[in-house]
């Protein structure tokens, strides 16, 4: 091995010891908040790309889960966006009334992704689930009662149990606070 060689070697090594690796430095872990079921009025269609579904008048939403339950009150709605790549964005507003008269805003955005499957069965009325398809959403809460300000202070993330279009169509989905 040449001088020129050993010089090479020894730089590169220097080199690959001055680049650490960044390993994962923290852990996620969730709470389980409550369950979320929204019937679903068929879509305001504005054009190819936006949807916007609203609780049919007489049906009930709800929430219902170890700390906190109620229902949906109007107005709430969902804004899909279907975007260039097929997926769809979601932004959701919602305002929950709770059994003890507290009002809580619910605001949710998150992303959806079909597989041609799950939109077929989708498309003919069956109920999918989240083994069928991609549906996350991240709600963030706001209140000004005092016995559920602590959701001021947290982010959430949810991933739907069950959703139907058609006849009877409704999204449910638990929610989670993330730890």
């Amino acid at each position: 091995m040449t001088l020129q060689q050993i010089l090479v070697s020894v730089a590169c090594a220097l080199a690959l010891t001055a680049c650490t690796v960044q390993a994962q430095t923290t852990q996620i872990s969730t709470e389980y908040l409550m369950t979320l079921y929204a019937p679903l009025e068929a879509p305001h269609q504005i054009d190819d790309t936006l949807f916007i579904y609203t609780i049919p008048p007489g049906r009930e939403g709800w929430v219902k889960g170890p700390k906190i339950k109620g229902r949906i009150i109007p107005p709430a709605a969902d804004w899909l966006r279907v975007m260039p790549a097929g997926n769809a964005r979601i932004d959701v507003r919602q305002t929950v009334k709770t059994d003890d008269g507290a009002l809580i805003y619910i605001s949710s955005n998150g992303i959806v992704s079909y597989t041609k499957e799950s939109w077929d069965r989708l498309m003919k009325g069956e109920v999918i689930t989240g083994e069928d398809h991609y549906f996350i959403l991240a709600p963030t809460m706001q209140t000004s009662a005092e016995k559920y300000a602590w959701l001021n202070h947290v982010q959430c993330i949810g991933k739907v149990v069950e959703v139907k279009l058609g006849e009877n169509a409704f999204v449910k989905y638990d929610i989670y606070i993330v730890r």
